[in-house]
């Protein structure tokens, strides 16, 4: 991986595998273990495409700009785009996993056909909590696990941000499971706990097929 490509990421360089399962205490814990991963993209002029909760999309750019990012200028230029779930996960009020790997996709390719060396995508997932056509804590664990069959194809860091005060410890373990690489205390470190996509996708068939 040339040195365009190195990332770092609290504190450590990322490796080949960028699909992180990155967990929280609060928003505040996670705005101060991320600002210095978001403000190195600004600063390498790669793009930022972050996926928010609509409820605190005003908090999230108030926060970027805290971190000294010119926000109105970043989203003026294409650099930085913002998304609330309506807009992604939740078009036409449903969510369609193949719909939101595709979009996850054309992010990605947009942004190196744009010209930026990397995207550095950001989303926030208590939209897994929500009550929507289509979804429910097997469909989102199979998401979350699909997404390892995209991720590899790019070099481009897929930050998945769970505020560990909103999920069940349950759903947690499941969570931990679809990710190469987990951030958990601040700390950057390759997950013990990871299933290969294809087991797990079988494993959540069995599963499903029991609960039927």
């Amino acid at each position: 991986m040339g040195n365009e490509h190195s990332v770092q990421f609290a504190g450590r360089p990322l490796g080949r595998e960028r699909h992180i399962c990155a967990l929280f205490n609060s928003v505040d814990e996670e705005h101060r273990v991320l600002r210095s991963f978001i403000k190195e993209g600004f600063d390498r002029g790669e793009k930022a495409f972050h996926i928010v909760d609509p409820r605190l999309r005003d908090e999230h750019l108030m926060r970027l700009g805290e971190a000294g990012i010119d926000v109105e200028g970043a989203i003026g230029s294409g650099q930085l785009q913002v998304r609330v779930w309506q807009e992604c996960q939740f078009r036409g009020d449903r969510f369609d996993q193949d719909a939101m790997l595709a979009l996850i996709e054309e992010v990605l390719q947009s942004g190196a056909g744009a010209g930026y060396r990397l995207t550095r995508f950001l989303g926030h997932m208590e939209w897994a909590l929500l009550d929507k056509p289509g979804l429910d804590e097997l469909s989102f664990v199979e998401f979350e696990t699909r997404v390892n069959y995209l991720s590899p194809k790019y070099e481009d860091p897929l930050i998945c941000a769970y505020n560990l005060s909103k999920f069940s410890a349950r759903l947690m373990l499941d969570v931990i499971r679809t990710h190469p690489v987990v951030l958990i205390g601040g700390m950057l470190q390759q997950n013990p706990f990871f299933v290969s996509p294809d087991q797990l996708l079988l494993e959540l068939r069995e599963r499903g097929t029991a609960r039927a």
